[in-house]
């Protein structure tokens, strides 16, 4: 009697809560889970604070969280594109920080307008990045050693522009609401309404495309938790930042505008990089060089559109760095800006072997980060201990990315 074997690759074609299972062993044992265990992670870490201090889940505690994670979670979409490539840029922080300066001095001492500063800022990151993808890709030195030596470069320059001061505070309302200006409930709600109504057309405009074309596809119940991830967090914390959160006279409720561009920008490059030529481009530079070579792309003009890009929303997250703290002084774009944008991208499940990842990696790495740090600053931590706890999580989601690998080995996807 012949015994019958299941194809895997035709396990998400079948339907209820038994197929999801199997779906999710085929996964497994391929090494690819998605954001799966992040999403766990957080589910674990709200859990464990919330018991710790009722303020965790608070609707004041996780706007403010949100408002902390604008900044660093910009500059770690730009990380996210570059790790894509294979390639690292250490210099994100202190670019940051060196085009916010440059903002704050055309604003605050020589009274530019808030829109042309902020402009001449991003242009300077843009024309960083160019460098950076020159230097890498007609010089040849390892994007490693060039931008590490823009860390120690942007530094001297940051404290170069502005002078014996030290610090320049901004009064400029167009710089500073960029991320405190809490937008209408109304305006907020619908916002939210539209990310979610556009990204459940764009699931089932998919499914409907490999119908036509005659490919599998998975059972509905895996399209409702697809729906669900993104929806259920998504409306949830709109209704948060939707109450009032003033305890006082003044109601303080709304979505801020931070929040709304960090968003923006992970949607905007998640679709970039899924659904045009270039992000095909990026993908394919980063899994196999050679291969991408003799397919006729220009892998030169990717990487250094990939660094200019990179550099370019390192000055945006400086630029909304400085719009949170009203200021910009010798330390912006330092301490762990670095260390934190990385973390995010890698935690959030971007490979630092290159080709594989999401931008919305930017975003979940982030909230798992900043979410540690806040809670243990609610439970009173030290600084000392927040920092070891940050590099443990990242050696665990570089582990779990170096395991992953070697299970898509095994399973022949690399």
């Amino acid at each position: 009697m012949s015994t019958m074997v299941e194809d895997p690759r035709l396990v998400s074609t079948r339907s209820g809560f038994g197929g999801l299972v199997a779906l999710g062993r085929q996964k497994l044992g391929e090494g690819e889970l998605g954001p799966l265990p992040v999403i766990l992670g957080l589910v674990l870490i709200a859990l464990f604070f919330q018991t710790k201090n009722d303020n965790f889940l608070s609707a004041l505690n996780l706007t403010n969280l949100m408002i902390q994670i604008s900044s660093t979670g910009v500059i770690s979409v730009g990380i996210v594109l570059v790790l894509l490539l294979g390639e690292i840029d250490l210099s994100v922080g202190s670019v940051s920080g060196f085009c916010a300066a440059i903002m704050a001095v055309l604003n605050v001492t020589h009274g530019v307008g808030g829109p042309a500063s902020v402009l001449v800022a991003v242009l300077s990151g843009t024309l960083i990045g160019l460098f950076f993808g020159l230097m890498r890709t007609k010089v040849g030195v390892p994007s490693f050693i060039v931008t590490l030596a823009g860390i120690t470069g942007f530094e001297g320059a940051q404290l170069y522009i502005l002078g014996s001061t030290g610090t320049l505070n901004i009064n400029d309302s167009f710089i500073t609401d960029l991320i405190n200006r809490l937008l209408p409930v109304w305006l907020g709600w619908t916002l939210a309404g539209l990310l979610v109504g556009g990204y459940v057309v764009g699931i089932l405009l998919g499914r409907r495309r490999r119908v036509a074309a005659g490919l599998t596809v998975g059972s509905w119940l895996l399209v409702g938790l697809r729906i669900g991830v993104l929806a259920v967090p998504v409306l949830a914390l709109t209704a948060l930042m939707s109450t009032d959160r003033s305890r006082g006279v003044i109601p303080i409720q709304g979505v801020p505008l931070g929040v709304v561009i960090f968003l923006a920008f992970v949607v905007g490059f998640d679709l970039i990089v899924r659904k045009t030529r270039f992000g095909r481009h990026m993908f394919a530079v980063g899994g196999n060089e050679e291969a991408a070579r003799r397919a006729g792309i220009n892998i030169d003009r990717v990487r250094i559109a990939t660094f200019m890009l990179c550099s370019t929303l390192a000055a945006c997250g400086g630029v909304l760095a400085a719009s949170r703290l009203f200021a910009v002084n010798q330390s912006s774009g330092g301490s762990d800006t670095l260390l934190n944008a990385i973390a995010a991208a890698v935690i959030g499940g971007t490979s630092l072997f290159g080709g594989r990842g999401t931008v919305w990696s930017a975003l979940l790495g982030s909230l798992v980060i900043f979410s540690i740090a806040n809670g243990m600053d609610l439970l009173g931590y030290e600084a000392s201990v927040k920092f070891m706890v940050t590099g443990g999580v990242l050696l665990a989601a570089v582990t779990i990315d170096a395991l992953a690998r070697r299970g898509r080995v095994a399973a022949g996807r690399v």
